[in-house]
């Protein structure tokens, strides 16, 4: 298993286990009142902090199940594992961004992206870009290496 699958995969593992622990009641501390951003908010189902840290609401819940669920089936193969590392990391330090400006800190009125979700999609995103778009080896050496393994003499093409 290559660096990106791996990713992937641990990704997939650690969104999931989010999404889920998001649905728990137990897990999830409900504020004394909602914040003047909050009522604003289009969807105030499920609002609350996820451990006491993270807002979390339904639909993002729904969107950690499946960011979740795409890492662990994109860990298959490593060509769709690194699309699905890169296009994370674009997706998620966008996310991050938008966490930080106020009048998008709530994604539109869809989910709360503020606090430290912001820490947690940048770091995330960042890490989807290294192994979505730096990490070795590339696909095109793979598949030179793949050429010289498979090829009888004289078919190897440089």
């Amino acid at each position: 298993m290559k660096p990106a699958q791996k990713f992937a995969f641990a990704v997939g593992v650690v969104y999931l286990l989010i999404g889920l622990m998001g649905f728990i009641p137990a897990l999830v501390s409900q504020p004394a009142s909602f914040p003047p951003y909050v009522q604003e908010l289009g969807v105030t189902s499920g609002y609350g902090y996820l451990l006491g840290l993270f807002p979390v609401n339904t639909p993002h819940n729904i969107i950690h199940l499946l960011t979740g669920a795409l890492g662990i089936v994109t860990s298959i193969a490593l060509d769709s594992s690194r699309l699905f590392s890169g296009q994370l990391g674009i997706y998620y330090t966008t996310l991050a961004v938008l966490g930080m400006i106020p009048v998008a800190n709530t994604f539109f009125g869809l989910f709360p992206i503020y606090g430290v979700d912001v820490i947690l999609h940048g770091l995330t995103g960042l890490a989807g870009i290294y192994f979505g778009f730096f990490t070795t080896p590339s696909l095109r050496a793979l598949f030179r290496r793949e050429l010289k393994e498979d090829a009888v003499a004289g078919d190897v093409m440089e």
